[in-house]
C-alpha cells in the first residue's frame, strides 16, 4: 500500500525473529545499499533505525512503485551479501515489508519519534544518542548522514540546524502515549492507514479499496464504512 508523494511507515522484519545484522559491517553494509537504491529510485529517508531482527524506516517516493522497488531491491542484496558471507542458505526475511501510510501533518514527529526511540523502549540503550544504527544522529544530534533527507515537517522546528535538534530532543523528551504507540504498531504491523477518517477516505479513493481498520467484527455495512469508501466526491 504505496501511494506517490505520501510518507510511508516501512518495517521488515526477519524471518522467524531471527537476527539480520551480526556484525557492524552488516549495519554498514545494509545502509550504504539504502542509499544507493534511494537515489536510483527517487525516494527521500527521513528516518531510521536497525534492530538486531527488522528494520524500521520512513520514506517518501514521488513513483507509486519508488518504495517497492527500493525495498525488493536492497532486499536481494542483503540477503545474497548476508548468506555469503555466514555461509547460510535460505531466506533472511519474514516475507513482503509492511507499510503504512501517514497522515503526516498529525502523525510524522510522532513516527519520528516511535522509530528513533526503538532502542530506548527495547532496553538496549538509555537513550537514542546511545545506539548507533539510527537517524537520531542526523536528527537529534549533529552528524551529517546523507542518506536522511529531512521532512518539509521535521524542518518546521526551526530556523536553523541547532534550533530544530534542540526542539526535536525537547520532542522526544516526552514519551509518546501508551495509545499512540500502540496505533501506531499496530497500524505498521497490518500495513494500514494512520491517520483519521478524513485521511483514510482519501487514500482510500486512490487506492480503489477500503483503507483503514473496522475493528473486531467491524460491519462493512455502517454507515461509517460506506462514507470513507464513497468515492464520488
Amino acid at each position: 500500500m504505496i501511494l506517490p508523494n505520501v510518507t510511508a511507515h516501512i518495517v521488515q522484519r526477519g524471518n522467524n525473529k531471527q537476527a539480520c545484522f551480526y556484525h557492524n559491517k552488516d549495519y554498514a553494509v545494509y545502509l550504504t545499499k539504502l542509499k544507493e537504491t534511494a537515489v536510483k529510485f527517487d525516494v527521500q529517508i527521513h528516518c531510521f533505525v536497525l534492530m538486531t531482527n527488522h528494520v524500521h524506516l520512513l520514506m517518501t517516493a514521488t513513483k507509486s512503485n519508488g518504495i517497492s522497488r527500493l525495498m525488493q531491491s536492497l532486499g536481494r542484496y542483503y540477503v545474497r551479501y548476508f548468506n555469503t558471507a555466514y555461509r547460510r542458505t535460505g531466506t533472511l526475511w519474514e516475507g513482503r515489508f509492511k507499510s503504512s501510510l501517514i497522515n503526516s501533518k498529525e502523525h510524522l514527529l510522532n513516527v519520528y519519534q516511535y522509530i528513533e526511540m526503538n532502542p530506548v523502549r527495547a532496553h538496549m540503550v538509555s537513550h537514542p544518542r546511545y545506539y548507533s544504527w539510527s537517524s537520531y544522529h542526523a536528527n537529534g544530534a549533529d552528524k551529517d548522514i546523507s542518506l536522511i533527507t529531512p521532512h518539509p515537517l521535521y524542518l518546521v522546528l526551526g530556523d536553523s540546524k541547532a534550533q530544530r535538534v534542540s526542539r526535536y530532543n525537547d520532542l522526544i523528551s516526552k514519551d509518546l502515549s501508551e495509545t499512540v504507540t500502540l496505533q501506531i504498531t499496530h497500524t505498521s504491523d497490518k500495513s494500514l492507514v494512520l491517520g483519521n477518517d478524513r485521511f483514510v477516505h482519501e487514500i482510500s479513493q486512490q487506492l480503489k479499496r477500503f483503507a483503514g481498520h473496522l475493528g473486531h467484527g467491524g460491519d462493512r455495512r455502517s454507515e461509517k464504512f460506506s462514507r470513507l469508501m464513497d468515492y464520488s466526491d
